[in-house]
């Protein structure tokens, strides 16, 4: 039977290109791309010192781009980041931004796109679609597996000692996205394990998002899944392996597109507090809640986490809550087999700052009501004790 579908929007960033090496070639990529020879570089000081933008570098200078480094972001970066990196690139003339490393430098260099040209202040672009004007010629390289950064059309920035606050915004999609799964081969086996169940985490919950839901971010969502499973536990027991190292970066892209126009949930929400009052990883802190939230999920999921198990498992002529339990139990060995934590007692979380942990993540409601199950306060402490 032919279902009529319902209206909806799909966006993503202008072209993406994947090629193993292609960073030693960014020279010539870009000169294609784009006119402008003025090219600010946003990253990280341990991917700057240790050579991972060398190749890049030269490429660049032999093409006739002129290259400016800002190398301070740290992870979940504070405001001050955002402007130090602006300051540079407007006193160095930068009309092009490239970010290249993990989701906050790839983050910082969305706004700086944005403010190198815009008097707006950055106050007034928190928020959905408070973004005035349009930006700098933006391009994302991802030297991780994990948050889809390179894809999406937001930026995290720390507003206080636990906070943070996003923008959200068209003009943060990229004009173009580069991936180069060789950059990702030096990435420890816990940031594998950690950054890749993140972006297993965006693929699951795009899926059973409870808002926006649509077949093309259910097609990416479904792949990204299968990529993900399937190469996982390889690319974390032998980072050198180029055809897992490839999967799992393309999947994390595929992810990031569906996650993008069809929106995470609990397992964030429940996330972000963990990161902000423990300043753990992203990634890990989605991997410590996954099961947990996927179990409490199950009423209102179970025949989309059914699906998914036909994806990763195989089809089966088993019924709905069979398959949907197969899918949660194949999910809860695959972190087991990563390596990654197990229990928030395992990364220093106190006990007692549960019920603290359970009220910020309801402030997080414009996550929260994505999910396809009611979270409450007493739901989330729950969560959180069941994760503990």
């Amino acid at each position: 039977m032919i279902k009529e579908l319902n209206p909806f929007t799909f966006d993503t960033p202008g072209s993406m290109h994947l090629e193993w090496g292609g960073a030693a070639r960014m020279g010539e990529l870009l000169g294609e791309w784009f006119e402008q020879r003025n090219l600010l570089i946003v990253t990280d000081k341990f991917l700057h010192e240790n050579g991972l933008l060398d190749a890049a570098k030269a490429s660049l200078a032999a093409c006739g781009f002129t290259v400016v480094v800002f190398d301070d972001v740290v992870a979940d970066p504070p405001e001050s980041v955002l402007l130090a990196c602006v300051e540079q690139g407007k006193a160095a003339g930068a009309d092009i931004v490239l970010g290249l490393g993990g989701g906050s430098s790839m983050d910082i260099a969305k706004l700086a796109a944005i403010m190198l040209t815009s008097d707006q202040s950055l106050s007034n672009m928190y928020g959905i679609g408070n973004v005035k004007g349009g930006r700098t010629p933006l391009v994302q390289v991802p030297t991780t597996a994990g948050t889809g950064s390179e894809v999406t059309n937001i930026t995290i920035l720390t507003t206080g000692e636990t906070t943070k606050m996003g923008v959200v915004a068209q003009q943060l999609y990229a004009d173009r996205v580069l991936l180069d799964a060789e950059l990702t081969t030096g990435l420890p086996a816990a940031a594998t394990a950690a950054t890749g169940i993140d972006a297993m985490v965006h693929a699951i919950e795009a899926y059973t998002s409870a808002h926006r839901k649509n077949p093309l971010s259910d097609v990416l969502a479904r792949e990204a899944l299968r990529l993900l499973c399937s190469n996982l536990v390889t690319a974390c027991q032998d980072g050198s392996n180029r055809a897992a190292r490839e999967a799992m970066l393309l999947g994390s892209n595929l992810a990031g597109q569906a996650f993008s126009n069809s929106p995470v949930a609990a397992v964030h929400a429940l996330a972000y507090p963990l990161g902000g009052h423990y300043h753990l990883p992203h990634g890990l802190t989605n991997a410590l809640m996954l099961g947990p939230v996927l179990r409490f999920n199950m009423a209102a999921a179970a025949p989309l986490y059914a699906e998914l198990a036909d994806v990763v498992l195989g089809p089966s002529d088993a019924d709905v809550q069979v398959r949907s339990a197969r899918f949660v139990d194949h999910m809860q060995q695959l972190m087991n087999q990563s390596g990654a934590p197990q229990r928030l007692r395992d990364v220093n979380i106190s006990e007692d700052s549960l019920p603290t942990l359970a009220r910020d993540a309801m402030l997080q409601s414009r996550l929260l009501m994505n999910n396809p199950v009611e979270v409450t306060e007493a739901d989330a402490l729950a969560l959180y004790r069941e994760a503990y």
